[in-house]
């Protein structure tokens, strides 16, 4: 029997048309589908009839599939000839772990391409009308990941470099950590009245974005009851928002036709 291959593929942020052409085309050849939690199901319409679905999804503090477990399934199905497709939410190389599977693809001989995709901290502060540069406010972002399980400061994060350094700031999987999040920037420099955005369910129908400064955004956050999966935007380029949340006033005008 020939070994199949693997693909690991970006779905993107959350609007399924938002899927790059040849992460569609991988889903449609594949034979095994192993996707996370915050991939949009109807992505899932573009497979064979009997393709198998394996759900893998995590939650912040619970992960159903170990990955170590998850690396052992993309392999064995592989190993049977099958066309195996790794579906990830976002981009697979921003937080998403697809170093770890492509390594134990090569350690096990099985070949593998990376598909990449729109990631969630490009994607959901664009459609909040927060670019990341602009002329005027930015000319350097960089992407951190705020998770970790506890509220303890991140060690491996340099904060007296970053928080002066980069104009804007995206961090990933931070909402729990948003109090030690903004002491660290403070604390290393950053101005108290820095714009600070949360958006929530980027790109999609539920999205939704909350404002507020490095001052008082712990305080809103928890007074909105604000929760993941979100984003959390740093920096100056939050204040255009108020000109440029195209996706909100999409929204709204897509209401007033439906009741016109």
């Amino acid at each position: 029997m020939n070994t199949g291959k693997v693909y690991l593929v970006g779905a993107g942020p959350g609007d399924p048309d938002l899927i790059t052409v040849k992460g569609a085309n991988a889903i449609k050849a594949a034979d095994v589908i192993v996707y996370d939690r915050l991939v949009n199901k109807k992505l899932l319409d573009y497979a064979k009839p009997l393709v198998k679905l394996v759900y893998c999804g995590k939650l912040p503090d619970r992960h159903i599939i170990p990955q170590e477990e998850i690396n052992k399934i993309l392999v064995s199905h592989a190993l049977q000839g099958k066309t195996v497709v790794r579906l990830k939410g976002g981009d697979p190389s921003i937080f998403g772990r697809v170093g770890e599977e492509a390594e134990f693809c090569v350690e096990n001989g099985i070949s593998f391409e990376i598909v990449p995709g729109i990631t969630s901290g490009i994607a959901a502060s664009t459609y909040a009308g927060i670019p990341l540069t602009h002329r005027d406010f930015s000319s350097s972002c960089a992407f951190i990941t705020g998770h970790k399980r506890t509220d303890e400061v991140r060690k491996d994060i340099q904060w007296d470099k970053l928080a002066t350094s980069i104009d804007t700031l995206v961090f990933y999987m931070g909402v729990g950590n948003i109090g030690m999040i903004q002491e660290q920037l403070t604390k290393h420099g950053r101005s108290p009245n820095t714009p600070v955005a949360l958006v929530r369910w980027g790109t999609t129908e539920e999205q939704e974005t909350l404002v507020g400064t490095l001052q008082d955004i712990v305080r809103k956050v928890e007074e909105a009851q604000f929760r993941s999966p979100a984003i959390i935007v740093v920096g100056e380029v939050v204040k255009l928002r108020d000109k440029l949340a195209w996706f909100q006033e999409k929204g709204a005008s897509m209401v007033k036709l439906a009741h016109a």
